[in-house]
């Protein structure tokens, strides 16, 4: 643990880990509080059980759950929801469709997350303007629009120069809110009583509805804690474990005190318990490093719904877009137009909707105890399949978790009409594009399959009557080896001619995050003109076929690109009354098909290389 690469990678762990929880005492107390107290004020018995949830909340959900117990859950050192479905579906030795509906469910809920983050943290950190000057009041708004359209305007820039600094602004950040905190524990010092569980459970005993209220309120402290199992590949285990247990929790804890103590002592601090902890010639730099670290916050989601939706793509759940790298060295920077275009639009529509952290925390919450319920369930069958464990023995370790979250769950659930609905209904959108994409494309699977030729009837009708053999390469991109590529009939149809070599090509995405080269490629000879190549990559790599093919080379098969033409089918996709899916739903997959990126800009395939057969098919 001395060596300094471990140090290097906790401190980048503090910048884009916990940017997003780092910044929940901006406005989780208050709203827990305030949830608590009605029209009755705050009381002593009141701020003690909000405390004490709060700590327990840290304690099991983050702490226990996702820093002791899922972040040993990697898939060869990658987390995240759909991370965990391939390492459960690999642990129950074939996919299912509960397990595909768990990630489905969880990977759209995250990306649910990823639109309300930024709008909320940006918002709470501004709204501390209106402490300095209430005239400030008018431009919050206005300035949270256009630091949120700079960010994401930012985004095609790559983040990897930004990024060296989120580290030391968060450093900064979790010791200047932890001596804020600490400067005011000492005004109602009972306030650590709190760290005793049975003020909480006390507190939701006696306070009945409004105590399952005040619950949901609380869940804003954890909101973000996902994000420690979804980094888990760019930091590693132990020195995100380090972070918080280090510097991260013990800072939260300090500032959430501090806040109880000072609304102790002056009820009327509730308005904006964090920053009346600052002093007032320091209020203003807290302004601009809350803002920073918001920024941070928000471009942490960012860059977790450009992996997530990466991953979607690879691993089928979502039609191909263009991802552009930013950097040449770090290959998870990537860009995605359309997802930044779709958050963007997004979070201005919260900003303009609630206008206020206040108003928008009721919509926050529910997109990440749902993603929480999904990770704890699929870990379940990791802890129980993969690790070996027996049934009974994971279930007690993950049903209380489960409780936990279900709990939660159901308190965010209790403010479906009051915003929650928002972040359902853009995750159940998600649900039906995915589940509309795959189901359309087996569909369109079955169909193509139909009209197509067995390969092997195809070389032994080949070997009983030869075309005229041209000289270079053809390769055929096809989903399924076993049959014969539409592009390869079109071109014995109507050019009447094979080429000397021809490589029926398929590429695979595996359950793991990356492939390495030696496992890269597997060639296999079928006749004198033909082989078979399968190209494997791991659901985090980037696709490049070119380069992939190279390695070919190593089985014998001398690749050169400047002779090869890759022959793709453009497909023409028509809607059809008998496809097995109702009317509107084919026209969502016909829409979503006609939205994927071009196969040659995906696969990095050279443009002066590629020869696209056009077909029409009904689905």
């Amino acid at each position: 643990m001395k060596h300094p690469s471990f140090w290097a990678l906790a401190l980048g762990s503090v910048g884009v880990v916990y940017g997003d929880i780092g910044t929940s005492p901006l406005y989780a107390f208050r709203e827990a509080a305030l949830a608590a107290s009605g029209e009755h004020g705050v009381t002593s018995d009141i701020v003690l059980g909000v405390l004490s949830l709060i700590v327990w909340s840290l304690i099991v959900t983050v702490t226990l759950k996702y820093v002791l117990l899922l972040l040993n859950a990697d898939n060869n050192g990658e987390g995240g929801t759909l991370s965990l479905m391939a390492l459960a579906t690999r642990a129950i030795g074939r996919r299912t469709p509960f397990i595909l509906i768990l990630g489905v469910i969880g990977a759209s809920m995250f990306l649910g997350d990823s639109v309300i983050t930024p709008a909320i943290s940006v918002l709470s950190a501004v709204e501390g303007l209106k402490l300095a000057s209430p005239g400030f009041s008018d431009y919050v708004a206005p300035l949270t629009v256009f630091i949120l359209v700079a960010l994401f305007a930012a985004q095609s820039r790559g983040t990897a120069t930004v990024a060296a600094f989120f580290g030391p602004v968060m450093v900064v950040w979790f010791i200047s809110i932890a001596i804020a905190g600490a400067l005011h524990i000492h005004e109602d010092p009972h306030v650590l009583l709190a760290l005793n569980p049975a003020y909480a459970v006390s507190f939701l005993l006696t306070h009945g509805h409004i105590g399952l209220v005040t619950l949901g309120a609380v869940f804003l402290v954890v909101t973000g804690g996902e994000a420690l199992y979804a980094d888990l590949g760019h930091f590693g285990k132990k020195p995100i474990q380090a972070a918080w247990l280090c510097l991260v929790l013990p800072a939260l804890l300090i500032n959430y005190f501090g806040q109880g103590a000072k609304v102790l002592a002056d009820p009327a601090s509730i308005e904006n318990p964090f920053y009346r902890l600052v002093p007032e010639s320091f209020l203003v730099p807290m302004i601009v490093m809350a803002t920073a670290a918001t920024v941070i916050a928000s471009q942490a989601v960012i860059t977790g719904a450009y992996s997530l939706v990466h991953q979607a793509i690879q691993l089928g759940l979502l039609p191909r877009l263009a991802i552009l790298h930013t950097s040449a060295s770090h290959v998870g920077q990537i860009y995605i137009p359309r997802v930044t275009i779709s958050l963007l639009i997004g979070v201005l529509l919260l900003v303009g909707l609630f206008r206020s952290s206040g108003a928008l925390a009721s919509a926050y919450g529910i997109a990440v105890a749902t993603t929480m319920v999904v990770d704890v369930t699929l870990g379940f069958f990791v802890i129980w399949k993969l690790w070996k464990w027996k049934f009974w023995q994971a279930g007690l370790i993950i049903l209380p978790l489960l409780l936990v979250d279900a709990t939660f769950f159901s308190a965010n659930f209790l403010k479906l009409f009051e915003g929650a609905w928002l972040p359902l209904l853009f995750g159940i959108t998600m649900v039906l594009i995915i589940l509309t994409w795959r189901r359309g494309t087996g569909i369109l699977l079955n169909k193509t399959r139909r009209a197509e030729v067995p390969i092997d009837t195809l070389l032994h009708n080949l070997e009983k009557k030869p075309p005229h053999i041209v000289p270079g390469t053809a390769v055929f991109l096809t989903s399924d080896p076993d049959f014969a590529p539409t592009a390869l009939l079109h071109n014995l149809k109507h050019n009447k001619v094979l080429h000397q070599h021809n490589v029926i090509l398929t590429i695979v995405t595996g359950d793991t995050p990356r492939v390495p080269d030696s496992d890269r490629v597997q060639f296999t000879p079928l006749s004198e003109h033909f082989a078979r190549v399968t190209l494997k990559f791991g659901y985090m790599d980037t696709p490049n076929v070119p380069k992939a093919l190279a390695i070919a080379r190593k089985h014998g098969w001398q690749f050169d690109i400047m002779s090869t033409s890759f022959f793709l089918s453009r497909r023409t996709l028509r809607p059809s009354a008998q496809s097995g899916m109702p009317t509107w739903q084919d026209r969502l997959f016909i829409a979503l098909a006609r939205s994927a990126s071009d196969a040659t800009d995906f696969f990095q395939i050279p443009t002066g290389r590629v020869v696209e057969v056009g077909t029409q098919v009904t689905v």
